[in-house]
């Protein structure tokens, strides 16, 4: 099975190319440039490297969110356009859990973390066991307070990771290298292998865990008019 994979819904960009399981080939940046400009082109660039074609593709996955409100749309919206003409089926799959990927082959608690800005992180709690990944908390906008209280029951290490990583300091936490740190299309791809949990092109929809804040602001806008 050939599954093109995007992640845009962070700082970094990536585009991989997963063919039966294996990585055949993966362009990642992180350069500062807006996804909206550097994301086709590293679809390209997957693609020639693997010496594929889109058409050849068997499914596409994408990082769905939370994260940036832009780059989770500019993901979703390139699968949808590349795989609804195709008719290829689509999975949307957890930007925080394809962080936590990056600690397969460990053992302990591994914990994303991405700015949610207003005072919040986006963040989740997984426990890594050699190539087994386990869920142990949802993903969810929280306080760094209301996080605090949600790990004081686990007493160990906990590996950092996200691009939001550097939000927690000293004691019990423990932050991987940066090129560990970053969530990356690979592990979009495999956790679409996966799953198998596979839907249409027009099925797809991003996972935003808040409202956007254009959409926080015309809802207050509203409600002053209305006093």
């Amino acid at each position: 099975m050939k599954i093109l994979a995007l992640e845009c819904a962070a700082k970094a960009a990536s585009a991989a190319i997963l063919i039966d399981g294996k990585c055949a080939a993966e362009c990642f940046t992180a350069n500062g440039r807006t996804h909206s400009e550097t994301l086709l082109p590293l679809v390209n660039a997957a693609l020639t490297a693997a010496g594929l074609a889109c058409q050849e593709m068997d499914a596409f996955a994408v990082a769905a969110g939370p994260g940036s409100f832009t780059g989770v749309r500019i993901g979703i919206a390139a699968v949808k356009g590349m795989a609804l003409p195709l008719g290829k089926p689509c999975a949307g799959v957890s930007s925080l859990e394809c962080a936590a990927c990056n600690m397969l082959g460990r053992r302990g608690l591994v914990l994303p973390l991405m700015d949610a800005r207003c005072s919040q992180v986006y963040t989740a709690l997984f426990r890594v066991d050699g190539d087994h990944l386990e869920r142990l908390l949802p993903d969810s906008a929280l306080t760094i307070s209301e996080l605090a209280q949600l790990l004081a029951p686990y007493d160990e290490p906990i590996y950092c990771v996200g691009d939001g990583a550097g939000l927690l300091t000293g004691t019990p936490f423990i932050h991987p290298p940066e090129h560990l740190r970053l969530p990356r299309a690979f592990a979009v791809a495999q956790c679409a292998y996966r799953s198998q949990n596979y839907v249409s092109a027009g099925e797809l929809l991003p996972v935003y865990l808040r409202v956007p804040q254009a959409e926080r602001v015309l809802g207050a806008g509203k409600s002053v008019a209305s006093q």
